[in-house]
């Protein structure tokens, strides 16, 4: 089993819980809820919560989406 670090995968460009569970293609963003920023997709409001993490900054989790250094949600 190899490991890789989390910036080494390739960085998403749209929400796949969005497309899987919306059945929509939305580009990631940095959305804010009050548990901190996350990484979700929006459209005409929210549509889906993509990240684990949550961030203390607006700055941190638009550095994560830049990087590619956050973990993809696997169900809602």
């Amino acid at each position: 089993m190899s490991i890789y670090p989390v910036t080494a995968r390739p960085v998403a460009e749209a929400g796949s819980m969005a497309l899987v569970y919306a059945g929509k293609r939305l580009p990631l963003q940095v959305l804010r809820c009050a548990a901190g920023y996350y990484l979700g997709t929006f459209d005409d409001g929210p549509v889906s919560r993509e990240s684990v993490e949550y961030f203390p900054t607006h700055d941190a989790a638009s550095h994560a989406l830049k990087t590619g250094a956050w973990t993809q949600r696997t169900h809602p």
